[in-house]
């Protein structure tokens, strides 16, 4: 991922008719200015443009796509949407296969828009499926595998969207092997049962609810604190890092971020289900501002001292380490956690809306705002992480081992709580403020 931003920069260098090696050297001056800032505008400050245009044109594909993730998966099944999906995903490969017969800059900026509604939905439908077919025990174990290889339909669908309870039942044996799936039906059939006596729930219905408040503040902000964690932008400025520090060949750099990337993955699905989700995404959150801090300190001095361009990469290596075993993975899935059957699909679409749109923000402005405040960029990152931490200690709850039922009755203690302290507070002010009177 890191490559891309590097490879584009030059590659719409030779299309707008500046020679590579300007662009280059260009970027590597202005690098040795600024503490290693993202790739340059060079001569052109098109090339900027179309480089930030090609990055956050996935993210507006998955933002525009976010929204039928609910209709889809209702209407087609979830396994037969995430099947003929895949002629969405070969379109933008192919798109941005045969950019080189030009026009370039727009063919990758294409082929990147029609990718990144593919992923929307399939990053929407994904968390959806696992939640559904997984037994409450290892909901988050299996959220963690976004690359999950999906070849039955999800019982939960049958059973409460389709009312087949006899192929429902086939899903459950084929998904866990010879055992009794009474239990599992007549949580289902609780589930329907409720879900019917419900309305459907819209979007607007979703957003303006009080009944469902709490979860959907809750589901958009663990989104928004992933991408506003600077995990993206990281990832765009790992390749002149790695330059900067002397690396000959920072693709070999980049490539060890992405092994650790799915090193990590793995690391998370061993420690999910045993640590718990809130645990997790707080520590992973205080990694990262401790990584931000450390990469604004290396930033500043790697002029000075070449060495501390060893402290960043070792901060970026260890950023993404942390983001992997919790930001990352668990906000996908714990918004299916946090809603029954009824507003699932919209509070999925709307969630995955947040993180997207988020995504687009930093992948468009994050070269701007990089350019403009230097080696301090990171320190607008660990402000953001502290804020989206204190958030996630107070309103978060744990969501492992539980059911959609137990979860929304601890929102619903959770509210009455803060109800009773709001009628305390306004008795006592009533009173003189004396706690005696």
């Amino acid at each position: 991922m890191a490559l891309g931003p590097l490879i584009i920069e030059l590659h719409y260098a030779k299309v707008l008719g500046i020679s590579v090696d300007d662009a280059v050297i260009t970027t590597h001056n202005a690098t040795n200015a600024t503490s290693a800032p993202p790739p340059d505008v060079g001569k052109d400050p098109r090339i900027t443009m179309f480089w930030s245009m090609s990055v956050a044109a996935f993210a507006v594909g998955g933002m525009i796509s976010s929204f039928a993730v609910g209709w889809i998966g209702d209407k087609m099944g979830r396994i037969r949407a995430l099947q003929l999906l895949n002629i969405v995903s070969l379109t933008g490969n192919l798109f941005m296969g045969v950019a080189k017969m030009g026009p370039s800059h727009i063919l990758v900026i294409i082929g990147r828009l029609i990718t990144g509604l593919y992923s929307g939905i399939i990053a929407g439908i994904v968390p959806l499926y696992v939640g559904e077919i997984a037994p409450t025990s290892l909901r988050g174990a299996l959220g963690t595998l976004h690359q999950l290889a999906i070849v039955i339909e999800s019982p939960r669908y049958l059973y409460i969207k389709g009312g087949n309870v006899e192929e429902a039942k086939k899903s459950l044996l084929w998904l866990r092997g010879n055992y009794d799936p009474s239990k599992e039906l007549e949580e289902m059939e609780r589930e329907k049962e409720e879900s019917s006596k419900e309305k459907p729930v819209s979007i607007w219905q979703l957003i303006t609810s009080d009944t469902y408040r709490q979860p959907f503040l809750v589901a958009i902000m663990v989104h928004l604190a992933q991408q506003f964690s600077g995990i993206n932008a990281i990832f765009y400025y790992s390749t002149d890092i790695f330059t900067e520090s002397g690396v000959k060949e920072p693709v070999y750099a980049t490539i060890g971020v992405g092994f650790v990337n799915t090193l990590f993955t793995v690391v998370a699905l061993l420690l999910v289900e045993k640590a718990g989700r809130r645990i997790l995404f707080l520590s992973g959150m205080f990694g990262m501002f401790i990584c931000a801090i450390v990469m604004t300190i290396g930033l500043m001095l790697q002029v000075t001292y070449p060495w501390m361009s060893y402290i960043s990469m070792l901060a970026i290596f260890i950023f993404v380490s942390v983001f992997e075993l919790g930001p990352g993975p668990i906000p996908w899935f714990v918004v299916a956690e946090l809603f029954s059957q009824g507003p699932r699909p919209a509070a999925v679409a709307v969630a995955g809306f947040a993180n997207w749109f988020s995504n687009f923000m930093v992948g468009m402005f994050f070269p701007y705002i990089a350019k403009f405040t230097g080696a301090y960029v990171f320190l607008i990152f660990a402000a953001m992480i502290a804020g989206f931490s204190a958030f996630i200690f107070f309103k978060v709850p744990e969501t492992k081992g539980k059911s959609f039922e137990e979860i929304a009755e601890e929102f619903r203690r959770r509210k009455k709580a803060v109800g009773r302290d709001t009628k305390a507070s306004t008795e006592l002010e009533h009173l003189g403020g004396n706690p005696e009177a």
